[in-house]
């Protein structure tokens, strides 16, 4: 499996997991600090103490931008993610050389040194260095942001996957709420300043999105689940 280095340009399914399996969020504060790690960490600028300069403007409930803040200089582009309680997935886009490697660095260290201080534990928070896979066709990077955005959202599911594919509409438009996705973002219920929908925006309408991860999630195409995860 390819982790790194990535040409500029390239494609990357990222996916990084709690050591033995153990929760790297235990409540949504947590889950809300990811979303604000996604926005501000990705971004060559990062302040003393970023989170206490939003706290003190009082920002640190919206993912908006301080606007004394540099003009950003993004490092990757984030086209899809997904957090569950012990592990998430990002798809992102290598845009400078490097990119992919400094972002994921300082979005592990900053979720392990929260997690550490907050719960009083110590030792590693992540079981691994990240894992990541180059995204060789547009097929498959579809079928990836189906597999990131879609099956794990329906994972979280009351009852489950099975439970969700019974009614596939119900479980999508609950995916579509889910604020610790970016499902939101392609089914048009969301805006998030976190997400470039990039060369998947070109290929898919709302509509047309739903009805390419329905048939994800059937099976109906040549690139499966299987096929296409980090295990």
């Amino acid at each position: 499996m390819r982790k790194e280095p990535y040409t500029v340009g390239s494609y990357v399914h990222v996916i990084k997991r709690g050591t033995r399996g153990s929760s790297i969020v235990r409540d949504d504060t947590d889950r809300w600090r990811f979303l604000l790690m996604l926005r501000h960490l990705n971004d060559r600028y990062k302040p003393e103490n970023w989170i206490r300069q939003l706290m003190d403007r009082k920002m640190a409930n919206t993912l908006d931008r301080p606007s004394d803040w540099p003009a950003p200089k993004k490092l990757v582009r984030i086209l899809a993610f997904c957090l569950l309680d012990n592990h998430f997935h990002l798809l992102l886009k290598e845009i400078e050389e490097g990119g992919i490697s400094k972002f994921m660095q300082k979005l592990g260290t900053s979720m392990a040194n929260h997690f550490n201080e907050k719960y009083k534990e110590k030792g590693g928070l992540f079981q691994s260095a990240y894992r990541g896979r180059t995204i060789e066709s547009d097929e498959y990077l579809r079928a990836v942001s189906a597999y990131i955005q879609v099956k794990n959202a329906f994972e979280l599911f009351p009852g489950g996957t099975a439970l969700a594919m019974k009614d596939f509409n119900k479980a999508y438009a609950w995916a579509s709420e889910y604020p610790y996705s970016s499902l939101g973002t392609y089914a048009g219920t969301l805006k998030s300043p976190i997400i470039e929908k990039d060369i998947l925006g070109e290929i898919f309408s709302a509509g047309e999105y739903k009805s390419f991860a329905r048939d994800f999630m059937l099976g109906r195409l040549a690139i499966n689940n299987e096929d296409i995860t980090l295990e």
